[in-house]
């Protein structure tokens, strides 16, 4: 069985240096805060540069803790004390950060959004721990379907005849063996209603980068692992997903206690998920 996709030196590489390029910018903004207004300060009260000047040390000093506890994340691989802070800060400050930075250097925004994906994987590995598979969903975009089937899978996953022609019917498979939740979403709206129905723990999310970016900063602090799909055909028009890879980040979150135990049949689990 593949290891779950995790970042590649080259995206990692990328993303660190980004990222700290994003964190020196800050510090140096919340610097001028403090050097611009010095003077004027003074006609306010005697003391008053000083309090601004530790506040801007303060807001500086959390930035770079922020950094620093990133950064080891991403080096040491394991998880150290607040590394769900540092998903969140990566996901609400940096990536904005880092992509208007990119755009300024002349770096294509997808390879921003692989590094992000990458390494918000990395960091999911090492924060979550593992679930029953009633508390993990396997969420995935409409254009895995077969654009000449005319099933409607959104609502119920159960219209698949599996055919095989798409990988929905490899999917089910999973689903069955090891009892997770299945879902198919045409959009963001769809996504986020069938997330606040099931209310997992955990998503597994199958996607192209620019969704799976969104679907990571709209669904925090919800873990989401993310899995990239392949476009042999262009962007939403039969994409497909190595279904080993589903599988390998399936079997590092699911809970051991909670294996399944016969092929369609899992404990504590029930039937396909109908929206």
């Amino acid at each position: 069985m593949n290891e779950p996709h995790i970042a590649e030196p080259s995206r990692k590489r990328l993303f660190i240096g980004l990222i700290s390029a994003s964190c020196f910018l800050v510090c140096i903004l919340l610097v001028l805060l403090w050097v611009i207004p010095y003077v004027g300060l003074d006609a306010i009260h005697p003391s008053a540069k000083w309090i601004l000047g530790i506040l801007v040390l303060g807001l500086g000093g959390l930035v770079c803790w922020a950094y620093w506890g990133l950064f080891l994340n991403i080096v040491l691989k394991r998880p150290i004390p607040g590394s769900r802070r540092f998903r969140g800060l990566t996901i609400k400050l940096f990536l904005p950060l880092m992509v208007m930075l990119g755009r300024a250097l002349g770096i294509d925004k997808k390879a921003i959004m692989l590094s992000f994906i990458s390494v918000n994987n990395e960091l999911v590995l090492a924060e979550a721990g593992t679930y029953p598979p009633n508390k993990i969903l396997l969420l995935m975009p409409h254009c895995l379907q077969n654009s000449k089937c005319d099933r409607r899978l959104t609502y119920d996953i159960n219209n698949c005849v599996r055919c095989g022609k798409c990988p929905i019917a490899g999917l089910l498979d999973l689903h069955d063996k090891y009892g997770v939740h299945l879902a198919i979403a045409t959009g963001g709206t769809i996504a986020r209603r069938i997330v606040v129905q099931l209310r997992p723990k955990l998503i597994i999310a199958v996607a192209c980068h620019r969704d799976l970016s969104s679907g990571i900063q709209d669904t925090y602090p919800l873990p989401v692992f993310g899995v990239m799909n392949q476009r042999p055909h262009g962007p939403c028009l039969d994409t497909t997903v190595a279904l080993p890879n589903v599988e390998a980040a399936l079997l590092r979150f699911l809970d051991k206690d909670h294996a399944p135990d016969a092929r369609g049949k899992a404990i504590g689990t029930g039937q396909a998920t109908k929206l």
